[in-house]
């Protein structure tokens, strides 16, 4: 699990191809691979990887078929920037949200423009995954954890203030750039829970209502 709260930015140095599945070498001048060990995960720009090597400024990962095909990391360029954040401990500052570290889906930068002195940044989700947006809700793009400030349709708006700007990949992209999404968990839990008929003290849409929901 992760917060969404980007550590360090890195930036891909190599890519190996095995077969259909990949290898994947991240290095950062920034980011404490000091108290990383091998096995431990860390998410690069949203995706949870896990680490078969370490060295004192980089990491290698293996990266396989359905991975790269059902996220952006396929895409990236060699000396790409990445967001970087290794696995929250129980002593870590929940800043964020819980985020899982698998990706729901692939958005596009739909549009960008200052807002004051934040950057506004509109995003078009996947018909399928636009259900769990909401409204002052979270989400997870590229590994950064966002609160939405208006849904459209299938469009949802975030507001970027300069920090994170400056502390994430967020600066560098383009319209049409592709990220990865993912969901709040919760919004992911109720689904399941409504959608399943139990008999007798089952969770409905209508108790949801008396607790607020």
């Amino acid at each position: 699990m992760f917060t969404g709260i980007i550590e360090n930015t890195g930036q891909l140095r190599q890519r190996e191809q095995h077969g259909e599945d990949q290898s994947l070498l991240i290095a950062s001048e920034y980011f404490d691979f000091s108290t990383s060990q091998l096995g431990d995960s860390i998410a690069v720009n949203g995706v949870c990887l896990t680490a078969v090597e370490l060295g004192k400024d980089f990491f290698r990962a293996d990266v396989s078929a359905e991975t790269l095909a059902l996220t952006t990391l396929g895409q990236l360029s060699v000396d790409e920037t990445v967001n970087l954040e290794r696995a929250l401990t129980l002593s870590t500052p929940l800043g964020g949200h819980l985020v899982s570290g698998h990706v729901d889906g692939i958005g596009t930068l739909y549009d960008r423009f200052p807002d004051g002195r934040s950057e506004r940044l509109i995003f078009a989700a996947p018909r399928e995954l636009a259900r769990y947006i909401a409204k002052k809700g979270s989400i997870c793009i590229d590994g950064i954890s966002l609160t939405v400030n208006e849904v459209q349709d299938h469009l949802f708006h975030v507001n970027i203030v300069p920090h994170t700007m400056q502390r994430t990949s967020l600066g560098t992209y383009a319209v049409g750039r592709e990220v990865n999404l993912e969901v709040d968990l919760l919004a992911r839990y109720l689904e399941r829970l409504l959608s399943q008929q139990i008999e007798g003290e089952g969770l409905t849409e209508a108790k949801l209502r008396v607790f607020g929901f």
